[in-house]
């Protein structure tokens, strides 16, 4: 059974300056499950997050991934690992369609980065999967439109269709349903259960007194909550 266990920590705590934001966390998280960290603002999602993408170093404690100690590791050595994460605030190129966006998390596969003097032509063959994964997410009819110009709930559905491109192991959303309607939450629910029955984990750190994320660890996945007044379950209280 350990070696379904993808993601532990070991009395993962930070500090600042005297003010303990995360206090001795200890999980574990198998393959293929779906999570979600609960608490009010101010309670430690984030910065429990930041620690686990190495945004942030931890003041003592251990992060295991895959069973490899990566609590030294940077962000980019994390994220090449399979580690991918998103944001509270919206991440998109404004100024690209919501076809390049995508394209561009696919272009790492190509190998060709940082080959500046290539055509943009040479990333048409990275089209019919950019497309796959916005029709998976419900954005093809809006494929040629700038990402500046979406509403706020389809720009983070767009950050999970780049996520997705990325093809990570382990996911991290941060807050993912946030300012979406209620047919774009079921639509990222799915989304999330879908990731889940392919063999990889998805953690989505919501908020306490929202009633549309708080239905969805209830409804679809585990529920852990974290109260700067009151213990989160095997770990100790933490804040954001």
């Amino acid at each position: 059974m350990t070696d379904d266990i993808i993601l532990e920590t070991r009395g993962l705590t930070k500090e600042f300056k005297g003010f303990i934001a995360v206090d001795r966390v200890d999980l574990k998280v198998r393959r293929g499950t779906i999570h979600a960290l609960i608490g009010p603002n101010g309670a430690g999602k984030t910065t429990t997050f930041n620690l686990l993408t190495k945004f942030l170093p931890a003041t003592s404690g251990t992060i295991l991934f895959n069973g490899r100690d990566i609590t030294r590791e940077s962000a980019a050595d994390v994220a090449r690992r399979g580690i991918i994460r998103s944001f509270q605030i919206s991440a998109v190129f404004p100024n690209l369609t919501v076809l390049e966006n995508v394209r561009i998390a696919l272009q790492r596969t190509l190998g060709t980065s940082f080959h500046f003097w290539k055509s943009e032509s040479s990333l048409d063959a990275l089209n019919d999967r950019a497309l796959a994964l916005l029709e998976r997410v419900d954005l093809r009819r809006f494929a040629q439109t700038n990402a500046g110009e979406l509403a706020y709930g389809r720009k983070r559905t767009l950050e999970i269709a780049t996520t997705l491109a990325m093809e990570p192991e382990l996911m991290l959303l941060d807050e993912p349903t946030s300012g979406m309607g209620h047919e774009d939450v079921d639509l990222v629910k799915n989304l999330i259960k879908d990731v889940a029955r392919g063999a990889r984990c998805s953690w989505s750190s919501t908020t306490w007194g929202s009633s549309r994320a708080s239905a969805t660890p209830s409804r679809c996945c585990s529920a852990g909550r974290c109260s700067p007044k009151g213990p989160m379950p095997r770990s100790r209280r933490t804040r954001r």
